[in-house]
């Protein structure tokens, strides 16, 4: 059985605002709630005008409220842009208000530009030592371990939660799932953000992993686009309209999602040619029977049993739709 879950980065269209972009983000969070998704994650960006998502754990907190029995998470904390404290406390709260459904999914990319990471962070050294020792601090705080005078056993994070978040780490690179199985968390590969290197990733992290108090056997997700429509023409228009989308991120455009009327008419270039082909990789397009098939073959690749799914397009109504399609064909168990 495939477990379905949701990434949103709360997109922005051309010509829209935030407001409508959160909204939309927390319309989404219950129809995927009431459709049987299995977990609803939040992104962290910042300095990226296209994207509303910068602080997770506030929306997390919201989404939780107006939602039922779907997991809500972060895809994810940028961990080095914060204190290891001061995230422990704000995911102990989250704990304590909803127990048993919030995930505390970890990266340590940047979640946009240097110079903005350095602001957020000022002591941020972009090294990945200082990354692990992050999360030792991170986890020995929400486990409440503490090794004689060190500073978890002087300071605690609080409130004390009697249960503690699923812990994941995430990785386009593959060079944090050696983490993750080190420190016996989770692990998600962004085959969004990377079309290759994922299997590698998930093998090296599976034959590495040990148990955790957490986590006693390797637990591991593939997170890519995937547009789905009643149709084989409408898919291929939201391909168009993603194909846009990448090309103008990889360009450093931040305008906002396009239309499909607007991006129609647009020659590219040969070398822009070169980076949709590559980017296809990075999303699953098609109608319910394609996708279905392209998704479980996933599986079947990966060794896996869940798939979280972002999808973007300029008409939100395709968006709802492309999530309806999904559960639909899966036959997800929906939640009343």
């Amino acid at each position: 059985m495939i477990r379905l879950s949701v990434l949103d980065q709360s997109p922005i269209r051309k010509g829209g605002t935030a407001f409508q972009a959160v909204q939309e983000t927390i319309e989404l969070a219950k129809l995927t709630d009431r459709l049987g998704y299995h977990r609803y994650w939040v992104s962290e960006h910042h300095n990226i005008l296209g994207l509303a998502g910068s602080s997770p754990e506030v929306l997390i907190s919201h989404l939780a409220g107006e939602t039922k029995g779907i997991r809500m998470g972060s895809g994810g904390i940028m961990l080095p842009n914060h204190s290891s404290l001061k995230v422990a406390e704000n995911f102990r709260m989250l704990e304590t208000l909803f127990p048993g459904r919030i995930d505390l999914g970890l990266g340590r990319a940047p979640g946009g530009d240097r110079l903005t990471a350095a602001i957020l962070n000022p002591s941020n050294s972009f090294v990945q030592n200082d990354f692990i020792q992050q999360l030792m601090d991170l986890r020995d705080f929400l486990t409440d371990n503490a090794e004689p005078d060190s500073i978890q056993e002087k300071v605690k994070a609080i409130p004390v939660a009697e249960t503690c978040p699923e812990l994941w780490i995430l990785t386009s690179s593959g060079e944090s799932a050696l983490i993750a199985a080190h420190f016996g968390m989770a692990l998600s590969f962004a085959q969004f953000i990377n079309p290759t290197g994922g299997f590698a990733s998930i093998k090296a992290y599976k034959e590495r992993f040990q148990p955790s108090a957490g986590l006693p056997t390797p637990q591991a997700s593939v997170g890519i686009f995937v547009l789905c429509a009643d149709t084989k023409e409408k898919a291929e228009e939201l391909q168009a309209v993603m194909d846009r989308q990448l090309l103008n991120i990889e360009k450093g455009i931040s305008e906002g999602i396009l239309s499909y009327e607007e991006i129609k008419p647009y020659v590219y270039s040969d070398m822009e040619r070169v980076r949709l082909l590559h980017n296809r990789g990075r999303m699953i397009v098609g109608t319910p029977d394609t996708v279905k098939k392209r998704i479980f073959d996933l599986t079947q690749e990966y060794g896996i049993d869940e798939v979280v799914v972002s999808t973007i397009t300029y008409d939100f109504k395709d968006r709802v739709r492309s999530y309806e399609l999904l559960a639909e064909t899966f036959e997800l168990e929906k939640r009343l």
